[in-house]
């Protein structure tokens, strides 16, 4: 049985990369469509757990992620312009995330 499965319940709602949204859900959530999500999905911003029937299903996590990116087509940005910001915004917070740790870490 997976891992997933033996999780309590209580313990999965509170797992931010858990995949409790279905996509018209998820879409209801972030004032999109379903069509948006799937944009998303094929410019590899998110990538969505299938269910056992093969139905995309988001976590919490994903649904930031493409709010984020909901706001930035908002205003006029290209999708695929959007992604990369987002994805860029991403690798330069882990990035500043790293350097403070090893700071810290060379000042024990």
């Amino acid at each position: 049985m997976p891992a997933e499965s033996q999780q309590p319940t209580a313990d999965r709602l509170d797992d931010d990369d858990y995949p409790a949204y279905t996509m018209g859900r998820a879409a209801e959530l972030i004032a999109s469509t379903p069509g948006f999500l799937r944009s998303l999905g094929e410019a590899g911003l998110i990538t969505p757990t299938r269910s056992d029937g093969g139905h995309r299903r988001y976590s919490r996590h994903q649904l930031r992620t493409a709010s984020r990116a909901r706001e930035l087509v908002d205003q006029g940005t290209p999708i695929e312009a959007a992604c990369r910001i987002i994805s860029l915004e991403d690798r330069l917070d882990e990035a500043l995330r790293v350097n403070e740790e090893l700071r810290r870490s060379s000042h024990r």
